[in-house]
């Protein structure tokens, strides 16, 4: 596997494009369209909150079928708290591309991403769309990462190669995530195109695993949101021998799937609102995995650590504090802290818990006064 070039366009048959049709006062890009020559075997992983907001309920619903052909997104609204207006449009708005497209309106998948509780102005989207879809091109990947952003910094691609039997296959990707980043999933999208020929059974299952150690072991500031969602498309065009079973292949395109993804979620993490540093959480000696990553993110989601970290106060009391808070019944003895320079913008903490044999890493940034400043003012 190598990283190339490229990305949510660079595997056979994708293409994409991205404007802005008026939802952002900014003028930036707000609408992005991901589209496959053919039907692909896709699936997707959701955000674990209680309160889903409408493109989520419409595209859960899809994709139950394991098969999607388009993903429509708009930025700068979440149509979440909407009513029954919110799910209308949402699906009037799978409904105009799939017109637009001609495909099956069940292939079409959609999502939006921004301020929770204003009405979606569908009018704006049903006038751009004509635009959005005449221009679709490989060569329109970023712009279309850059639509689907909120208050990140800068768009969050990439993609990768490998070989499968005697066939190059590829893997291109892209993200949003800034704020309201927390497990499971977090204020985050990311869509993943593939070439590959793999059953859906075991997308589903790769695609799983590499959100496990990737988008849910980051936090920013530990607020899960509404609207999150990964969605894995893989159209099968490498004309690779399929995939149906856990070979040697299967684990191949495992590990460079969980690449691209965990390369994404850093991204996001370091794009963290208000970020001034990156922090590697890692515990080890812990009975299980359940428990090495409930500590590491009773550490990395702790107030009085990120702001040390902000201080560049390397403060290990404040991370003793964190584990201690877990009622673990680890003694001072058996607890070991290390730390990297607090001084410099990537830092690690490592605790061994002593224990057990297990381990976990999490990623996550400082809290800043940045932080509080945009979302003081966000909406």
């Amino acid at each position: 596997m190598k990283t190339i070039k490229g990305g949510i366009t660079t595997a056979q048959g994708f293409l994409a494009n991205g404007l802005w049709c008026g939802i952002k006062k900014s003028g930036k890009p707000d609408l992005s369209l991901i589209t496959c020559k053919i039907p692909a075997t896709s699936v997707g992983v959701f955000t674990k909150n209680s309160i889903i907001a409408a493109p989520l309920v419409v595209t859960k619903k899809k994709i139950k079928n394991n098969k999607a052909q388009a993903i429509i997104t708009n930025s700068g609204n979440a149509n979440c708290f909407t009513g029954k207006f919110g799910l209308v449009y949402a699906e009037k708005t799978s409904e105009l591309i799939a017109k637009l497209l001609d495909i099956s309106k069940n292939d079409v998948l959609v999502s939006s991403t921004g301020i929770i509780g204003k009405p979606l102005p569908f009018k704006k989207i049903k006038k751009a769309a004509p635009a959005l879809v005449n221009k679709l091109s490989r060569k329109n990947a970023k712009i279309s990462a850059k639509a689907i952003l909120t208050t990140d910094t800068f768009e969050k691609e990439i993609a990768v190669e490998l070989m499968v039997g005697k066939k190059k296959v590829k893997i291109g990707a892209m993200a949003k995530g800034s704020g309201m980043i927390a497990p499971n999933m977090a204020t985050m999208l990311c869509y993943i195109a593939t070439d590959i020929s793999i059953s859906a059974p075991l997308l589903k299952l790769a695609l799983k695993d590499a959100c496990a150690t990737s988008f849910n072991s980051i936090t920013v500031d530990n607020c899960m949101s509404t609207n999150d969602m990964v969605i894995a498309m893989a159209n099968g065009l490498a004309k690779n021998s399929k995939i149906v079973k856990k070979s040697s292949d299967y684990k191949k395109f495992c590990e460079a799937l969980q690449f691209a993804c965990l390369d994404l979620a850093k991204k996001i993490v370091i794009d963290g609102e208000g970020a001034t540093k990156f922090i590697t959480v890692s515990v080890s000696s812990a009975k299980n995995n359940a428990q090495a990553k409930k500590v590491a993110f009773a550490i990395a989601n702790s107030n009085l650590v990120k702001t040390a970290a902000y201080g560049s106060n390397p403060n290990w009391g404040r991370v003793a504090a964190a584990v201690g808070s877990l009622g673990l019944n680890i003694t001072d003895k058996q607890l070991k802290i290390k730390f990297s320079s607090f001084e410099k913008k990537n830092i690690s903490i490592h605790v061994d818990l002593n224990i057990g044999s297990s381990s976990w890493t999490v990623y996550t940034s400082d809290l800043s006064t940045g932080y509080v400043k945009i979302n003081g003012k966000y909406n």
